[in-house]
């Protein structure tokens, strides 16, 4: 990566509205996994990437075969505010809402007790929810959804 700042997407909101059948749960037990949800008056915070020169479609082929291997994610290219100032145009993948693993608008207790649970082929779904709260942490940003799952996850798992 050539370069990496902190950004604000508007009118997206981090969260766990995708079920996860194969990574995080499985069709019997679904877990749940982060995506970019379409929310008026949101925003979310993050990390956007400058790829060097020379290496935009390569990149762009890796990110495709790691985000595009379902039909539940579609790449869109958005504004993003960054923080050093300045608007810039980004790939993103967003949930598409009418897919059937879309999930959002589910309630965070629901959400605690189901991430509490769930273990697909990549791990407990729980270890997902605690890697993603310290990294968000680790660089600054807050994510109070977040923080409320991590804790309410720990409760029941105690």
């Amino acid at each position: 990566m050539a370069r990496r700042e902190l950004a604000t997407l508007n009118g997206w909101s981090r969260s766990f509205c995708m079920s996860s059948i194969h990574h995080r749960g499985t069709e019997e037990k679904p877990g749940l996994v982060l995506a970019l949800d379409a929310v008026h008056d949101a925003q979310c915070r993050g990390i956007a990437f400058a790829v060097e020169p020379g290496h935009e479609a390569r990149t762009l082929d890796e990110l495709r075969e790691r985000e595009l291997i379902s039909s539940a994610y579609l790449e869109r290219e958005l504004d993003v505010a960054l923080d050093i100032g300045g608007l810039v145009r980004a790939v993103t993948y967003v949930i598409d809402p009418d897919h059937e693993q879309y999930c959002g608008g589910m309630p965070l207790e629901r959400q605690a007790q189901i991430i509490a649970t769930a273990i697909g082929g990549r791990g407990p779904n729980t270890e997902y929810l605690y890697n993603t709260a310290a990294h968000l942490a680790e660089i600054g940003l807050n994510d109070p959804d977040l923080d409320w799952l991590s804790a309410r996850v720990r409760e029941i798992t105690a």
